[in-house]
């Protein structure tokens, strides 16, 4: 099954040669990102380098929201007369990211305003992780009931108690290792998310210390279909009514190897009883798409292979004169494509109809 996924990878890189101009700025901009002065990766379990950013307007950190046993920050933003009942997005920056800097990078609060809908950010303490990663790879961590992923259910449970969210359009994405802790959200609770897109991440169950984690980065374990999805399986008590999911992968990502994406692909395909070359694939913005459909076709597993692109975020850059979204940094990356803004309208948080 790997080296299927491999080829059809090759395949896809040999008619795309005509992107070449964007992908050369994607490229650039990674460059940028992954030169030795830069900081380290969003994924990487430790490293010593610091971040800075202007912080972004709008977060409001709310102090109080459970017992917190992960320890995490929580920050919302919230547009002004949300209704009751709105959708919820849960966002999960990558290592020596925030919050703030990744709110700016990604857009998701200028999205949020004019789609109407919430946002909450959960943001890593340095005393729980020197690099600021979400402890993705520790099992104390992305166990059910416990640890951070416990703390980010708790953050959705006091959204919905204080902004009266719909309980049923709840949904998780991340970069790297946040996109690692996203896939382990949809895994411990497919109950409380209705889907998630896992950016540059790793699949649930990856790994389950700091040295499995750095080898998984490298090349994601050799496991079946059923072995993946058996992971997913046993994480809650759930049996039925998984959680739709979106996989992004830079195809020249030498910080979390393509393979990640493989076995996530994987995993979620296994857990919605799906074949692996039963997809339907379009052109997005230049970049490979594929779609899995469940029997009632709906959209249940995609796949987005974002064709030279490093390892970050895939932005869009709007015009200067429009509001600020998709922009460029370290590991957020102009590829031509938002993945936030496809996330958001693939998850029906669509602009409200004019009035």
């Amino acid at each position: 099954m790997r080296s299927r996924f491999k080829f059809s990878l090759s395949d896809m890189l040999k008619q795309h040669r005509r992107w070449e101009k964007t992908i050369a700025k994607a490229v650039k901009v990674t460059r940028k990102a992954l030169a030795p002065s830069a900081k380290p990766s969003p994924a990487a379990p430790a490293a010593k380098a610091r971040t800075s950013a202007k912080p972004a307007a709008g977060l409001q950190e709310v102090k109080a929201f459970g017992s917190n046993p992960g320890r995490l920050r929580m920050l919302r933003y919230v547009p002004a007369d949300l209704p009751k009942k709105s959708p919820l997005v849960v966002v999960l920056h990558g290592c020596q990211q925030t919050a703030q800097a990744y709110d700016l990078g990604s857009g998701w609060s200028t999205l949020a305003r004019e789609r109407g809908f919430a946002v909450v950010y959960a943001e890593q303490k340095r005393s729980n992780n020197g690099n600021l990663c979400f402890n993705w790879f520790r099992p104390s961590n992305v166990t059910r009931d416990r640890g951070e992923v416990m703390s980010v259910r708790q953050m959705v449970a006091k959204m919905a108690s204080t902004h009266g969210i719909d309980r049923k359009r709840v949904f998780v994405t991340g970069l790297s290792a946040g996109g690692a802790m996203a896939a382990a959200m949809l895994a411990t609770y497919p109950d409380v998310f209705r889907g998630g897109g896992v950016i540059a991440g790793l699949a649930y169950g990856a790994a389950r210390d700091v040295h499995r984690a750095l080898s998984a980065m490298k090349s994601a374990p050799e496991r079946p279909g059923q072995e993946w999805g058996d992971l997913v399986r046993a994480a809650s008590p759930v049996t039925g009514d998984f959680p739709t999911v979106s996989i992004w992968h830079g195809t020249r990502d030498h910080t979390v190897s393509l393979s990640n994406a493989d076995a996530l692909l994987q995993q979620w395909l296994d857990v919605h009883g799906l074949k692996i070359d039963a997809y339907a694939q379009n052109d997005v913005d230049g970049h490979v798409h594929r779609v899995w459909k469940d029997k009632d076709g709906r959209t249940a597993v995609e796949l987005y292979l974002i064709d030279g692109m490093g390892h970050g975020t895939p932005l869009k850059p709007r015009p200067a004169s429009r509001a600020k979204a998709d922009t460029p940094g370290p590991y957020m990356l102009d590829a031509g494509i938002s993945s936030s803004m496809h996330l958001a309208t693939a998850w029906g948080l669509k602009k409200p109809p004019l009035l």
